[in-house]
């Protein structure tokens, strides 16, 4: 059933809210050939907001080709080198002649091959017959360049959970390859190939960009900002009377958005359980049944995640429930028990590798994920509303 309360996939179109700054930013950055980061928690949008990008372009008469890379599973450097020949190659041609030319053309004096056999049997569209090199990397970083000159389009490569690639030792050599390309692009050149690298791991993806700084004023980074809680709540009640001929209570909406922190992948969630539940107007009881069918999808998640905790870790998770910003004050240390502040430095790290908070540029913690930061305040720790 066609809904508006879509939350299982990418959304573009009418079901597509918020985030058209976001959306002008990203198209004319992409349009001048420039180079792109995004990072920002799971379920805030990332992906609708590069494909309504993108369906953008298109509406404007902007040709292009765009190569998804998903590096979800990339763990070695040959993981990415093979996914990402894969995409690069599927998105401009469909037949093994065409596979096999354009590694006979592009990739040669490489250990990449064409292996029909492979192609057959598993759809392995690009294969390494040796350890991949230096130079391996370098000619494969160079595709998308090549194609987009054979081509005559300028050539947008997505790589998704771009964090990933720091699974690979050689991750570093990969960095600097990419980096040396796009400081020899030729500027005069329209067909180009440009990167966007987004990633949910927020704090991996700092690392990279802001405290190793790869890729300094190479890629320009696009920050989302909130939603208007306006436009979500006009979204929720519009789309339970217009679709469903339903109810849903503006203040309702208002404290769903205020407990989300606006996070429309939930605030989808919860409308989708609502709607489910109700048959004409959407009571607050209704509402609490739907937040308690959500946290009893998620808690599994949140228990693994505070059993992965230590006790100091906990501690600062306290704090932070509790509102303290400042973690190597005296009076904070011993309150919480956290013992020094050059331990606060390391519990505050570890939190931040685990990807349970992240601080903003006044260095106060936010917590990444909206359910978790409710569960936690409320079933973990007990504090009272």
């Amino acid at each position: 059933m066609d809904t508006p309360f879509v939350y299982d996939k990418y959304v573009t179109g009418k079901n597509f809210i918020g985030r058209k700054t976001e959306c002008m930013i990203l198209g004319n950055l992409l349009k001048a050939g420039e180079h792109v980061s995004i990072y920002e928690p799971p379920k805030t949008g990332k992906m609708s907001v590069i494909h309504q990008t993108f369906y953008n372009l298109k509406n404007e008469g902007y040709h292009f080709m765009v190569a998804f890379v998903d590096m979800l599973n990339v763990r070695t450097l040959s993981d990415f080198l093979l996914k990402f020949g894969t995409s690069v190659m599927k998105s401009v041609a469909s037949t093994p002649d065409d596979f096999a030319r354009i590694v006979s053309s592009h990739l040669d004096d490489t250990h990449f091959v064409f292996d029909r056999v492979r192609f057959m049997t598993c759809g392995e569209v690009v294969s390494l017959n040796w350890e991949p090199d230096r130079n391996d990397i370098t000619k494969m970083m160079e595709l998308p360049v090549k194609l987009a000159n054979e081509k005559s389009l300028p050539y947008i490569v997505v790589l998704k959970e771009f964090q990933n690639l720091m699974n690979a030792d050689e991750y570093e050599d990969v960095f600097k390859i990419m980096e040396t390309q796009m400081k020899g692009r030729d500027r005069s050149n329209p067909h180009h190939a440009t990167y966007l690298m987004s990633g949910a791991m927020v704090n991996a993806m700092k690392f990279i960009f802001e405290e190793k700084r790869y890729f300094y004023r190479l890629a320009n980074h696009v920050a989302f900002s909130p939603v208007d809680d306006k436009e979500i709540i006009e979204h929720i009640v519009k789309g339970f009377l217009n679709g469903m001929g339903k109810s849903f209570d503006r203040n309702l909406a208002m404290g769903a958005c205020s407990l989300f922190k606006s996070n429309l992948w939930y605030m989808n969630h919860l409308a989708a359980i609502c709607d489910a539940l109700s048959k004409g107007f959407v009571t607050e009881n209704m509402m609490t049944d739907a937040l308690n069918s959500m946290i009893s999808v998620h808690e599994p998640r949140f228990i693994s995640i505070v059993n992965d905790l230590t006790d100091h870790q906990l501690s600062l998770m306290r704090a932070v429930m509790d509102g303290v910003v400042k973690f190597s004050a005296s009076d904070v240390i011993e309150k919480y028990h956290l013992n020094s502040s050059a331990n606060v430095r390391r519990v505050k790290d570890a939190l931040k590798k685990k990807e349970v908070i992240t601080f903003n540029e006044k260095d106060e913690p936010v917590v990444l994920d909206p359910l978790f930061e409710y569960w936690i305040c409320r079933y973990y720790f007990e504090i009272a509303e």
